[in-house]
């Protein structure tokens, strides 16, 4: 939980999975966090809320979602909870990486997304007024 942090020369992984991507608008809050490759978490389902993304627990355990994994310290994850609103917008959470890895993600709520579309295949390519159809 977002409450949950690190020592002050503790690092963690993050996984990341929309405009804090590479190639995406809000990528250089990352400056100074290592780029520890792609990453793929079950179990939550990917909706499309138009500027940004949002990942939920998912019911179904198939369900992937795909993204990006960062090495972060403590003041850089504090730097994070206060971008994505945590706790309040999302929750930071652990979550098992289907590797076996473990690394933070911020997770939404299901009322926050049931109006939003759901991106099946768990990727979130930019925001909707950005993509050439």
């Amino acid at each position: 939980m977002a409450a949950e942090t690190l020592g002050a020369d503790s690092a963690a992984l993050l996984f990341v999975y929309g405009s804090l991507m590479r190639g995406q608008p809000e990528h250089g809050r990352l400056a100074g966090c290592s780029w520890q490759g792609p990453g793929e978490l079950a179990g939550l389902t990917l909706h499309d809320l138009g500027p940004f993304p949002m990942a939920v627990p998912s019911d179904d355990p198939l369900h992937r979602l795909h993204g990006e994994l960062y090495r972060v310290n403590a003041g850089q994850l504090a730097a994070l909870d206060r971008y994505e609103g945590a706790p309040r917008l999302y929750e930071r959470q652990r979550r098992t990486l289907t590797d076996g890895r473990t690394a933070w993600v911020y997770v939404g709520r299901p009322r926050q997304v049931r109006h939003a579309p759901v991106l099946g295949d768990g990727r979130w390519l930019g925001r909707r007024d950005d993509r050439r159809l």
